[in-house]
């Protein structure tokens, strides 16, 4: 009985963990389609997100973890979305 509280306990922190990463990045996004201006973003950043997220995406296939494919899944279309908006937005 404790064995499967502790285990839906680290299930349901994952879970959390996840969904907040994955949003971490929707304020930024908001930020930029609201004042369509992107100067002040790095997307050398953002390349190294899609990085992470890609590698933690793989790695979740690799174990068949299906919240950190889930979570990371999003997480890397939220960082192309970003890439995309920094380049739409880009100064001319």
């Amino acid at each position: 009985m404790i064995d499967e509280a502790r285990m839906e306990l680290k299930l349901i922190i994952g879970i959390c963990a996840g969904i907040l990463t994955a949003t971490a990045v929707i304020p930024q996004i908001i930020k930029t389609l609201r004042t369509k201006k992107s100067e002040n973003i790095s997307p050398f950043m953002f390349l190294v997100l899609l990085s992470g997220n890609g590698l933690w995406l793989y790695y979740g296939f690799l174990i068949m973890d299906w919240p950190i494919i889930i979570t990371n899944a999003f997480s890397f279309s939220m960082d192309i979305l970003m890439l995309i908006l920094k380049y739409i937005y880009r100064k001319k």
